[in-house]
Formats: structure tokens, sequence, C-alpha cells
């Protein structure tokens, strides 16, 4: 794997159980790189994801993400690889019961800081990014809908991944609010961290284009450029 490259599968199959999903998948990704990841419900995109995570095991192919084989990882190096990588989901996933801050402690607890100076000076600073330095003791249900997937970045920015996975992030929000979230993850990448986004949402692709990746009849096809895409065959769902 080059030194940039961060993720590289070569022939992988992705499989759900017994069903491959997807056939034949060869993908690079830089460090610093903002990807699309489109294509109807059901053509792999959340398997894909899920293969990049571990979540589901690498049965065919080669597969690396973050240093780590996927083909050889064992079960007991899947969190330290997950540290490497940061998760934003759609539905936001917020501990209801507590502030903005105790939900950045919970995975700061959870994934081993013990300073609690150091907690503190890393929860200021992940809030300070995504612009809510002010907002750590409101709870999840005082934060508009934007604020609160703010939260979700901070969240997931915690332990200085190398990776985002954002899956349709800007799928309950308004679209004011998702253009605001995607500068803040274009903002992200430009920090060295790649970014894969899952969306639906393809007007985002015209106003902020990237390098985008399109799952169809169980394989991937890439694209430069955003003429190439057949956006009413992905309507068809």
């Amino acid at each position: 794997m080059a030194l940039d490259t961060i993720i590289e599968f070569k022939k992988a199959s992705i499989f759900q159980g017994d069903n491959l999903i997807l056939a034949d998948v060869n993908l690079r990704v830089e460090k610093g790189e903002f990807i699309y990841l489109i294509g109807k419900v059901g053509s792999g995109k959340s398997s894909l994801i899920k293969t990049i995570n571990a979540e589901l095991p690498l049965r065919e192919g080669e597969g690396q993400v973050a240093g780590y084989d996927l083909q050889k990882i064992r079960s007991g190096q899947v969190p330290f690889l997950r540290r490497k990588i940061g998760i934003v989901f759609q539905d936001f996933q917020l501990l209801t019961d507590r502030t903005v801050f105790d939900n950045l402690l919970f995975v700061l607890n959870a994934t081993g800081w013990k300073s609690k100076k150091e907690m503190k000076e890393r929860i200021d600073n992940v809030l300070d990014k995504v612009g809510l330095k002010h907002k750590e003791y409101k709870m999840p249900h005082q934060l508009s809908g934007g604020e609160q997937q703010r939260v979700v970045i901070a969240r997931a920015l915690l332990n200085n991944p190398e990776i985002i996975l954002a899956d349709e992030p800007t799928g309950n929000l308004d679209p004011d609010t998702s253009d605001e979230i995607m500068k803040l993850l274009f903002d992200i990448a430009a920090t060295g961290r790649a970014v894969i986004m899952a969306t639906h949402n393809y007007s985002l692709l015209k106003k902020f284009p990237a390098k985008t990746i399109k799952c169809e009849k169980s394989r991937l096809f890439e694209t430069e450029h955003i003429s190439e895409i057949d956006f009413d065959s992905l309507m068809e769902e």
C-alpha cells in the first residue's frame, strides 16, 4: 500500500452472510480525499462501509484499511482499527439523557482515555472544530438537527481518526443545514483525513463535486465527472 493510501481493496468480494453483495472490488482511497458513495438501496453501499469498519469480514480478495489487513485482522485488533475510523450516522445516535459534553466524554472513557484534563481539552478541541464550543452543556433535544449532526461529527473526531465514514449524514437535514455539514466534511478532508460519504442527495454532488464511486449490479464504478452519472437510473428505487 502506497504511503498516502489509507484504504485499498484488490479483487475483493463482499458478502452479507452467504449472499455476494459486491464482486471484484478494486478501490484506492488516499489521505485527504473526499469520495461519494452512491447507488440504489441494496446496491452495496452500507456493506462496503461495514467491511471497511471490519463489521463484515472480508472473505475473498485483498483489503487494507489504516494499516490493517482485513483478511488477517484478529478480533482483538478490531477496536484499534475502529479508533482510526470516525463514523457519522444519519440518525445521530446521541445519548438523549446526557449533555453534549457527557456524550463525548462517554466515548473517551470507552476508548481508554484516563486523564480528566486531557479529556476536557480534547472535547473542547473537537467542539471548537465544529463550531459548538459554547453548547457543551446543552442536552441533545435543545439543539437543532444541524447542531446535533455537528456533535456527531465532533464525536467522530475524538480519537483523531484517519478515516471518516459518513452514512447519509445530511439525510435528516434541510438544504441550508446540509450545505453547512458538507462544508465541514470537506474542511475535515482538507486536514488530511479520508472522507467517504454514502448519500442519496444527488444535488450535493453537483454543488460539492468530488470523486464518486457508484455501486451497481454488484460492481463498483468510479467516475471523476458528474456529467458521467445517470441520476435518473439512481432514482428508480
